[in-house]
C-alpha cells in the first residue's frame, strides 16, 4: 500500500520516514483518536498489537508518544484500525489543533 500525506509541514509518502515525537506539537501520534478508534471496533491493544505484528508494549509505546514510530508501522495500524486514507494525518500526524 503506498499512501502519500500532505501537510502543511511535509509530504510524506508510505515507506519512509519517521513520525517523531516532538513537544513542539508537531507529528505527534494522535493518541486519544487511535484509542478511541480501539474502542469503537471492540479491540485490545493487545489484539491490535498482534495484528500489527508488534508486542503490546511496543504497540502501548508508539501509541503513546513514548517510542517513535515509522510510516510503515503507523501504515500497518492505520490498516488494522481500518482508518481511511484520507484520515491517517488525523491519526498520526496530530499537530494538537482541534
Amino acid at each position: 500500500m503506498l499512501l502519500t500525506i500532505t501537510l502543511r509541514c511535509a509530504t510524506i509518502t508510505g515507506g519512509t520516514g519517521s513520525i517523531t515525537q516532538q513537544k513542539g506539537g508537531e507529528r505527534l501520534v494522535n493518541t486519544r483518536k487511535v484509542k478511541s478508534r480501539l474502542i469503537e471496533l471492540g479491540m485490545t491493544q493487545d489484539e491490535a498489537a498482534k495484528k500489527c505484528s508488534m508486542t503490546q508494549p511496543s504497540f502501548n509505546q508508539k501509541v503513546n508518544n513514548v517510542r517513535p514510530m515509522d510510516v510503515d508501522e503507523a501504515m500497518r495500524i492505520a490498516q488494522v484500525l481500518e482508518i481511511p486514507d484520507n484520515e491517517f494525518g488525523i491519526y498520526f500526524f496530530y499537530d494538537g489543533v482541534a
